[in-house]
């Protein structure tokens, strides 16, 4: 999974990712200080681990992980080239979904290339971005199949007909992701890579007061317009999450959240925010040698989670041994479990359930 950061410069998108991947990239005090996107592997916490390891000993834990995608800033008119958007917009093909950040922070010291701070506008500024570019590749989309499409071609016509429905989305400023189209359709829509078609989620980030502070009227604003979208929005400090990043000792970061009166660090509120929003869900394969989460989509058939371990697992799938781990919690070891009948054998038609704890049997 592959999640790329977006928003206008100098918003704090860099100083966010450095604390994400505990990274020290450039975060300066200039529009694009980043040109080329930064990367940063991060794991996706998951106390479930830990919880599998008091009860089945194994000599290391493997948590799942995320790919972050650090993008340069993108301004106005970068869907026509400005600051070079064309550049920078074609990075954004390239993620599974899209973290938006925008500044809820004063400080002097720090230009903002609209010259006043308003997350709304910041958000509408860049959305339209991508929303003229996607117009721009239907438009071109429709130029091409409107040919097909007269010639008596039935399967350009459906994608003449579904080009049509989707530009008129676009020029209402909708974002497509959120859309209501079939399976087919949606099948069609994800061949045209469209950066609209992809999930969304708000991060504002703010200063240190703005943090336990909710009556922030940009931030009620900005609440509304997510709302109203059905997109998520956090709430995060940069400059805090930083601090915390640096920090070595768990009972230190967690008197640093308490001052703050938070439950959990933004960046993990964020990963897990990702996650869901991508709508994936966690398996586990746990033994002597590894605990290991592993990711898939909702709705996975056994074989294919067994194909994201390796190809030879799903080529071969024989049968799969699942259980819960909230069975595994509640009767503590695999010996109870089976002579309570809680490991169960399951075949091709399994669809795979979040804490599915599994063994796949398999034969190349």
């Amino acid at each position: 999974m592959k999640v790329g950061i977006i928003g206008l410069p100098n918003v704090g998108k860099s100083t966010i990712f450095n604390a994400l991947t505990v990274s020290d990239i450039p975060a300066n005090n200039y529009p694009f200080c980043t040109i080329e996107p930064n990367m940063g592997i991060v794991e996706v916490p998951d106390e479930r681990l830990h919880e599998i390891n008091k009860l089945i000993q194994s000599e290391k834990i493997i948590n799942t992980i995320i790919e972050f995608v650090d993008i340069a800033g993108l301004v106005k008119g970068a869907s026509s080239g400005e600051g070079l958007g064309n550049k920078f917009l074609s990075h954004i093909r390239n993620v599974d979904a899209i973290i938006h950040v925008v500044r809820g922070f004063e400080n002097n010291d720090i230009t903002h290339v609209e010259e006043s701070i308003n997350p709304l506008r910041d958000i509408q500024i860049i959305e339209t971005e991508l929303i003229l570019r996607d117009i721009e590749t239907i438009n071109n989309k429709i130029s091409k199949v409107s040919k097909l499409a007269k010639s008596g071609n039935k399967e350009a016509k459906l994608e003449l007909s579904l080009l049509e429905i989707v530009l008129n989305e676009l020029n209402n400023q909708t974002w497509i992701y959120n859309s209501q189209f079939n399976q087919e359709e949606k099948n069609i829509i994800n061949s045209w890579f469209l950066l609209t078609n992809k999930p969304i989620i708000y991060v504002c980030n703010v200063d240190e007061e703005q943090l336990i502070n909710n009556n922030s009227s940009d931030f009620i604003e900005i609440q509304d317009y997510a709302n109203n979208n059905n997109i998520p929005l956090l709430k995060l400090s940069g400059d805090i999450e930083m601090q915390i990043s640096k920090m070595k000792l768990n009972n230190e970061k967690n008197e640093f959240l308490t001052l703050y009166g938070l439950k959990n660090t933004g960046l993990n509120s964020l990963i897990s925010t990702a996650y869901k929003k991508l709508g994936l869900i966690t398996f586990f394969t746990a033994g002597p040698k590894e605990i290991r989460a592993w990711t898939i989509k909702t709705n996975t058939f056994a074989p294919q989670a067994a194909g994201v371990i390796h190809t030879d697992f799903e080529r071969g799938f024989i049968k799969a041994e699942i259980y819960n781990i909230k069975d595994l919690l509640k009767y503590k070891s695999e010996n109870i479990l089976k002579d309570n009948g809680k490991i169960r054998q399951e075949g091709k038609k399994y669809i795979m359930q979040d804490g599915d704890i599994v063994l796949f049997r398999f034969n190349v």
